[in-house]
């Protein structure tokens, strides 16, 4: 046999070889059988940071201790390197997981084993569907991919996921990537997302998700690494003059403590993250990485344990974008200083030693830094020998893009997706009757421009087109735009000559990256380019009614669609992940019953007028500022928070409630805190602070909601509240409470949702300090009120 025809049956053998011993031993050959990590045996084993009998703090001091300064400098950078003398391999703490295991940064590689991971809806559609166990077994599912992916080289552990900022302004790139526009379901988002990522219990999810592992009783082993973002005031990329990098965001202290901060307390607080991310932007003067006081805020008030990472590049930005230090040292030293534990970027790499060289900072400063980072590699068991001999070692390429997984995201946006308009009930259409459906757009047969920020390589995508296609067999396709900017109207004539000849058509529009993304925020609210032309156009030729089907994160202002009897429905779909154009399908033929409601305002284009710079929640008449979000705008709007149709319609009925609530003495009152609103020195409101009561003050809202349409479905009960006005910057309303219930047609379902005076029923004063008000609160659900007295004893 000739010797080039020996090497190929040779390699040929040594495939079948792999490839039977794959099957029962998943991690022997194609799981990376060269993975690298530390206290492997024989030689590197021994040192006291790899017994893992011992507790962390200790593991992490001992590792400390044996480095030089230069090895603890070379820690700092997302790109930790090697430490070769101890056998620790180099490691990537960047890796990205917003709504599936993404492409963004250098910590993950689908150029391996496992060449793709499930694609979940964008964050903004999964909060639209108002579901905590959703959210929960979306971070779970996620987990056990991303874990899957490390066993195989392919990620690391340490995710900088979710990002919870406010959706302030409409324009905002990147509001997409959030929960929406309101606090308390942000901060709901944040808890459940976190919890499910770093950790929870094999078990099936409730949604058919498997979840992970659990985690020690101490609360110190984490699955995986989940990282809060960006802290804080963080919502504007590139507008006019202001850029991202060099914002100064001015902002209340009313404004931080009960719209920006609330998030980030309670993603810490009840969620345990390991990880914080601090802005590229200043607060108040001061850039939000070098911000002493905001981040120990975070450690020694909310109890933060974990490590700080810089944005990327936010250190340099100090400097250099920001002017906020006369040097690059002075910048390292007010970051380190500050807190900020690792810089995502390179510049603590290139600037400590002479930082320290300068007497800046001292190497005490770097080794509080390493501390950090070292206790959550330690958590993670980065530090305990072979990590597919540990208890998520079994993790592989056969717990991803599982059908449970895409199972779970087909559910997730079924239940996000809005329907906004549905006259005379056009919608469901009916299934089995024979007709032909013209589906138009440029978003209705490209399943890539569905996926959002922060993507990965789904398993396997469904457009619009592909999942309407499986319903009717006499379905056809015309872009009528050649690409979402739409410049041009050469494809008009197919679009309405198509329209022409169907029975009924579905136009997919709106907006994808080329609009709204990271680093881009838009100008403006309506349908790009000539997408409004297109749409007004097909639906003056169409032979039947036009299905309006709306993509993109943001808010739309599509006041002539809402306005057009020859389009009786309207559906926002976000951007809904791998399996969005299947969910599109069941929802329009009525397989599935839509509950999504929407977690923003929809405003109208004249609110571009509102300069995107002005950080204020509240409005202000006297300068004719209108607010901002459904808690403080005071204009006009297209379609308000909560938001959101359903082919059943509903009634509710508060079942059990209190009408008073007696605050009982003695209480810490400071009169000197107490401005008095009334006549006669009456008392009008209590500092949180004072209140000694707060958890005998809790309570349970029941409610009967009754389906009384035809078809069973989900439906997301949202218990809002509003607050005496006693003290001036009072909401408007607020959302206190969400349940979503299953229900079943013409019966009633009980929801019932926890009540905490103390945090539901107070907001902030000018002073940024919580006030509960006294007198009459009014809790709302639907168009039912109820009164509940707060009063003193």
């Amino acid at each position: 046999m000739p010797h080039h025809w020996k090497s190929l049956f040779l390699l040929l053998l040594l495939q079948l070889l792999n490839l039977c011993s794959t099957k029962s031993q998943p991690f022997t050959s194609s799981s990376n059988p060269h993975l690298q990590f530390p206290c492997k045996p024989p030689h590197h084993s021994s040192y006291p940071f790899c017994n893992n009998s011992l507790p962390i703090p200790t593991r992490a001091q001992s590792l400390i201790s044996l480095l030089t300064l230069q090895e603890k400098i070379q820690q700092l950078s997302n790109s930790a390197s090697a430490i070769p003398r101890l056998g620790i391999p180099p490691y990537e703490w960047w890796s990205e997981s917003l709504h599936g295991i993404a492409t963004n940064g250098p910590g993950v590689s689908f150029n391996g084993t496992i060449p793709s991971a499930t694609s979940f809806p964008q964050v903004i559609v999964t909060a639209a569907a108002f579901n905590r166990t959703l959210w929960s077994s979306i971070g779970a599912a996620i987990a056990v991919e991303a874990r899957a992916m490390y066993n195989f080289g392919q990620a690391g552990l340490t995710f900088w996921a979710p990002n919870i900022n406010i959706f302030r302004d409409p324009r905002w790139g990147r509001g997409q990537e959030t929960p929406g526009e309101d606090p308390m379901v942000a901060s709901a988002y944040a808890v459940e997302f976190v919890k499910g990522f770093q950790g929870g219990g094999i078990r099936d999810g409730g949604l058919g998700a498997r979840t992970v592992l659990e985690s020690d009783e101490s609360g110190d082993s984490l699955m995986l690494s989940a990282c809060c973002k960006h802290f804080t005031a963080y919502d504007l990329e590139s507008w006019r003059n202001f850029s991202r990098y060099s914002f100064n965001a001015v902002v209340s202290e009313q404004d931080l403590e009960d719209t920006f901060q609330p998030p980030f307390r309670s993603c810490i607080q009840q969620g345990k993250a390991s990880c914080l991310m601090c802005s590229y932007n200043a607060v108040n003067g001061v850039p939000a990485c070098a911000q002493k006081d905001l981040l120990d805020k975070a450690r020694n008030e909310w109890g933060f344990k974990g490590y700080i990472t810089s944005d990327c590049d936010a250190v340099a930005t100090v400097f250099e974008y920001q002017n906020y230090t006369k040097s690059p040292e002075d910048a390292v030293a007010d970051v380190l200083r500050a807190g900020t534990d690792i810089d995502c970027g390179t510049y603590l790499l290139r600037n400590t030693l002479s930082t320290i060289k300068q007497g800046k900072v001292q190497e005490e400063d770097i080794d509080k830094a390493l501390l950090n980072l070292f206790s959550v590699q330690l958590r993670l068991g980065l530090f305990n020998g072979d990590p597919r001999k540990g208890k998520f070692g079994s993790f592989g390429a056969q717990d991803v893009c599982t059908s449970e997984h895409k199972t779970l995201a087909l559910e997730a946006a079924r239940q996000g997706i809005v329907l906004l308009k549905n006259d005379k009930k056009f919608l469901p259409l009916k299934r089995g009757v024979d007709f032909s459906l013209a589906v138009i757009g440029p978003l209705a047969n490209n399943a890539s421009l569905l996926g959002g920020d922060y993507t990965g390589i789904p398993c396997n995508p469904k457009s619009p087109f592909e999942g309407l296609r499986e319903y009717s067999t006499r379905t056809s396709y015309v872009a009528g735009c050649q690409d979402v900017p739409c410049m041009s109207d050469a494809g008009f004539k197919k679009a309405i000559y198509a329209a022409k000849k169907a029975d009924f058509v579905v136009i997919v529009v709106g907006i994808d990256a080329s609009q709204e993304r990271e680093d881009h925020d838009r100008v403006s609210l309506l349908l790009p380019g000539k997408q409004m032309a297109l749409v007004s156009s097909v639906a003056a030729a169409s032979k039947g009614p036009v299905i309006l089907v709306l993509a993109g994160g943001g808010p739309l202002d599509v006041t002539f669609a809402k306005e057009d009897m020859r389009i009786p429905s309207i559906l926002w779909i976000g951007y809904p992940g791998e399996a969005g154009g299947r969910a599109l399908a069941e929802v329009i033929f009525g397989d599935f019953n839509p509950g999504g409601r929407l977690p923003m305002t929809w405003y109208p284009e004249s609110f571009t007028n509102v300069p995107m710079n002005n950080m204020n929640m509240r409005a202000d008449p006297s300068l004719g500022y209108p607010g901002r979000t459904y808690r403080f705008y005071t204009g006009d709007r297209l379609y308000g928070f909560g938001h959101g149709l359903s082919y059943s319609s509903f009634t509710y009925n508060i079942v059990s409630a209190p009408k008073k609530l007696r605050l009982s003495k003695p209480f810490k009152v400071d009169l000197s805190k107490n401005v008095l609103h009334q006549p006669g020195d009456v008392l009008d409101h209590l500092h949180i602070d004072e209140v000694t009561s707060c958890d005998s003050l809790r309570f349970f809202v029941e409610i009967a909601v009754k389906n009384n349409g035809d078809m069973d479905g989900g439906h997301s009960v949202m218990l809002f509240s509003r607050v005496p006005k006693v003290v001036k910057g009072a909401p408007l309303q607020q959302l206190i409470g969400f349940n979503r219930v299953y229900t079943v047609s013409n019966q009633y379902t009980t929801a019932s949702i926890l009540v905490d005076p103390c945090t539901h029923l107070t907001f902030a004063d000018e002073h940024g300090e919580r006030i509960l008000p006294l007198g009459e609160h009014v809790l709302m659900v639907g168009d039912i009120q109820h009164f509940v007295s707060v009063e003193i004893n």
